[in-house]
């Protein structure tokens, strides 16, 4: 695996990612969305890993308008004034600067040597998940397979909740949720099924039995049976709708 610091130009400014690559050739392009903490090593080495299977990952800093110091998922949510700072980043990234970013993601994975053919696939956790179906749903032209592990709030109240814009999405859907989450409660869960089987989009929504944070190593609920699971089902979503 080769990982490669490149910088995209957005919008709203230049960005900082990673681009991951299998060792020969080019492969089908995934963009990584991190959880709400941000890119960090563990969202690298998961990075790598997923590059390993076969593709050119990028792994985007989505806080990139924003600089602010790296937060530590062992600590941040039993210190007051660091789950504040961190609600405060994640609420100031909005779907539409989300969407935005996605399309020069795009743009940058398209004139990559690394890359091969057009149909992308999105995968998120947390935060990222939620993410990952937002761009599925803006990009519908690109995204061929969308990801969500213990994403929150795909079906919530606002005005910007994924599953308001699923009649958009062309890709296959998986949604693997955590057990008790109150991200994403039953009522969620029911919304964004009805959603999806309404708008006729092929996706799996599964809950592991696992807390929120399952998949993601340095969480304090991580969980490696879970993971293991959530690494199989990826391989086979990917396997079957970015292959060719």
């Amino acid at each position: 695996m080769a990982r490669t610091d490149v910088t995209i130009g957005t919008a709203d400014g230049e960005c900082a990612a990673t681009l991951h690559t299998a060792a020969d050739g080019a492969a089908p392009a995934v963009i990584l969305y991190p959880d709400a903490a941000g890119v960090r090593p563990t969202f690298l080495d998961m990075a790598d890993r997923l590059a390993g299977l076969g593709y050119t990952v990028l792994l985007p800093d989505v806080y990139h308008r924003t600089p602010f110091a790296p937060f530590d998922p062992a600590t941040v949510f039993g210190d007051p004034d660091e789950r504040a700072r961190l609600g405060a980043l994640a609420q100031g990234l909005t779907p539409e600067m989300v969407v935005r970013d996605a399309g020069a993601f795009l743009d940058f994975l398209g004139g990559r040597a690394e890359v091969s053919g057009a149909a992308v696939g999105t995968t998120g956790y947390c935060m990222g998940g939620r993410t990952s179906l937002l761009v599925a749903a803006h990009h519908p032209d690109r995204v061929a397979a969308a990801a969500s592990f213990h994403g929150g709030n795909l079906a919530g109240d606002d005005p910007g909740s994924p599953h308001l814009v699923a009649d958009r999405i062309r890709a296959t859907v998986l949604v693997a949720a955590a057990r008790d989450d109150r991200s994403f409660p039953a009522e969620q869960h029911e919304r964004l099924e009805q959603a999806l089987t309404g708008a006729g989009v092929r996706h799996r929504i599964e809950t592991y039995p696992a807390a929120h944070g399952f998949a993601v190593p340095d969480n304090t609920t991580y969980d490696a049976d879970a993971d293991r699971r959530h690494w199989a089902a990826l391989t086979e979503l990917y396997g079957e709708a970015l292959a060719g």
